[in-house]
């Protein structure tokens, strides 16, 4: 049997010291400074009051005498037959039952009752609806009368504001005629939702007004395991609450006397709390006036439903007696602003971490932002915390085969023959090329072949005098060559009659009809005037090289009246300025 009596309803009301059925909605003894933490400053479950949530609140009611006055009669106590009759006149205060009487403070002493139309002008069927502003976990809804209690009537609730609704309880005689359903039906775990059909006239006189008490978990045998009860969580929740009365128990409705048939409620009361899930202590109105709870743990919505925006490390849940279950923020290095929670994570990290960092700042990267990323190194010196935590690699763009540096030395990837963190100098017996391939090549020194100087006729000697190879530049050397060029010399090659030196050409200052060009080339001596050393060249030394264009097949050959002077810097200057008189024609 489900029925309660008045008296408990009134301990549940006013006591809420049911530990089974009343077990998410027990009080605070006391309150104390924040009752979302404990006295070490720990998070704790914490609800809003529980009372009674239909007071003051606004009922819609279907139907409500006085629009247009009407007389209505009631049936005297003492008497079948006698009748007391007034009107109902909306425009007299004195004469008016608006639905604000159902929810005003209620004094058993002196009554205001809503009142229904007779059912001369309105139909059996007569609805109130409260609307609760919020979701809400009810613990009881009672009504009680100025009239007959009705003889069929249903609560439903609604979670969605209204749209839809769900029985909550019937209540007739005729619960399989009316309703269809079977009377004081059992419940098991497998039905916890299901709304019953009672007879609330089985022990009182169905005449005499009184009161009908609904509890949401009376009887529910999950009821005594609230906190892991998904079901009955659900089914404690409301937005709205609607009572429609379908049919009055009265003797006028055997007779057919409309005019003293009617619905008349002094107290529309619903027990509960404002459902926060465990994580608010109260219910405020934001600014738009929107009710909502004023959320801890670092929870929001409207009932705290959710974590707020970067404490996803952890999954939301509700608040129990045991764990606070306090949403947890992301750990992103300060280098992150959003993040989001992935399960699979969380799983692997055995149920301690599942945030993910979203749009890492400060050229960092991973799941905490807690490396750098490519093209980034980790800056030691720095904690990881900091914006310039990470510095890039800034790789030389030629002394380097890619941009890519190694994270936590800074050390980019470099060519052949190419040192240092940035790649920006040749290694020790390295030297720099033009060549951006191989911007530092190892001299190759082949075995000098011992060249014997010619013997020649006449009483000159073996070797010419090498009278244009002195140690100095003048405007008329300058002017007598066709060339005249800057150069490394990088490496020589015999080749029978000839030698073939690979230079590198510096700066060109004037090259007549050679096809000269910066860059590593081929210049050929014959091995007679190196033997006389006309010219005198060494390996990995700069020359001034002066010569005149006479190789038939495109060859830059210099010979033994060739000009090759070691380079000085202040050279540059001075060939300059023979330029700038070629062009004057003064040479």
């Amino acid at each position: 049997m489900f029925r309660i009596s008045l008296f408990v309803f009134v301990a549940i009301a006013a006591l809420q010291n049911s530990l089974a059925i009343n077990a998410l909605f027990n009080g605070q003894q006391s309150t104390p400074v924040n009752p979302c933490m404990d006295d070490n400053g720990n998070p704790k479950r914490c609800m809003p009051e529980f009372g009674n949530q239909a007071f003051g609140k606004k009922v819609h009611a279907s139907s409500t005498c006085g629009a247009t006055p009407t007389r209505h009669c009631t049936r005297a106590v003492d008497s079948e037959h006698a009748r007391t009759c007034e009107s109902c006149d909306n425009t007299n205060p004195k004469l008016s039952h608006p639905p604000e009487y159902i929810t005003d403070l209620h004094n058993p002493n002196n009554l205001t009752c809503w009142q229904s139309e007779p059912f001369t002008t309105s139909p059996h069927n007569v609805s109130l609806q409260l609307v609760l502003g919020k979701k809400f976990q009810l613990t009881y809804i009672t009504l009680e009368f100025c009239s007959a209690r009705p003889e069929s009537m249903v609560i439903y609730k609604s979670q969605d504001y209204g749209k839809n609704w769900q029985p909550y309880q019937y209540y007739s005689t005729q619960c399989r005629r009316f309703y269809g359903i079977q009377k004081n039906m059992e419940i098991s775990k497998m039905n916890e939702q299901e709304a019953l059909c009672v007879d609330s006239h089985s022990h009182s006189d169905p005449y005499s007004g009184g009161r009908i008490a609904f509890s949401t978990l009376e009887g529910r045998p999950s009821a005594y395991d609230f906190d892991n009860s998904p079901v009955l969580q659900d089914w404690v929740t409301a937005t709205d609450v609607k009572v429609v009365f379908n049919r009055l128990f009265t003797p006028d409705a055997l007779t057919g006397n409309k005019e003293n048939q009617f619905y008349a409620v002094s107290d529309f009361s619903v027990g509960g709390r404002c459902k926060c899930n465990g994580h608010a202590s109260r219910c405020i109105e934001d600014r738009s006036g929107q009710l909502t709870c004023d959320c801890k743990h670092n929870t929001a919505g409207l009932e705290c439903e959710r974590c707020k925006p970067f404490h996803f490390d952890r999954p939301w849940s509700r608040a129990t007696v045991r764990e606070a279950n306090e949403c947890v923020p992301c750990n992103c290095n300060l280098h992150a602003r959003k993040c989001r929670f992935n399960m699979e994570l969380y799983k692997l990290s055995g149920r301690k971490s599942g945030g993910v960092c979203l749009n890492c700042r400060h050229n960092t990267a991973g799941r905490y932002c807690h490396y750098c990323k490519e093209g980034y190194y980790r800056d030691i010196t720095q904690d990881i915390t900091h914006r310039k935590a990470c510095t890039a690699c800034d790789c030389h763009p030629v002394g380097s085969s890619g941009e890519i540096c190694n994270q936590t030395t800074g050390q980019c990837p470099c060519k052949d023959g190419v040192t240092g963190l940035t790649c920006n100098r040749c290694k020790k017996g390295y030297h720099q090329s033009n060549s951006p391939i191989a911007p530092c090549i190892k001299p190759v020194t082949p075995p000098i072949e011992r060249i014997t100087p010619p013997e020649t006729e006449g009483t000159g000697g073996p070797c010419p005098n090498c009278r244009e190879s002195s140690k100095t530049i003048t405007q008329r050397k300058y002017c007598k060559k066709d060339f005249a060029i800057h150069a490394h010399i990088l490496s020589r090659e015999n080749m029978g009659e000839w030698v073939k030196f690979t230079i590198n050409v510096i700066s060109i200052y004037k090259k007549g009809q050679t096809r000269m060009r910066r860059g590593d080339i081929a210049l050929y001596v014959s091995k007679k005037d190196l033997a006389c050393k006309c010219p005198k060249m060494r390996l990995n030394r700069y020359y001034l090289i002066l010569g005149n264009t006479n190789s038939k097949d495109n060859r830059l050959v210099i010979d033994d009246k060739s000009v090759v002077i070691p380079w000085q810097d202040d050279w540059s200057r001075r060939i300059r300025k023979y330029q700038r008189k070629e062009r004057r024609n003064e040479c």
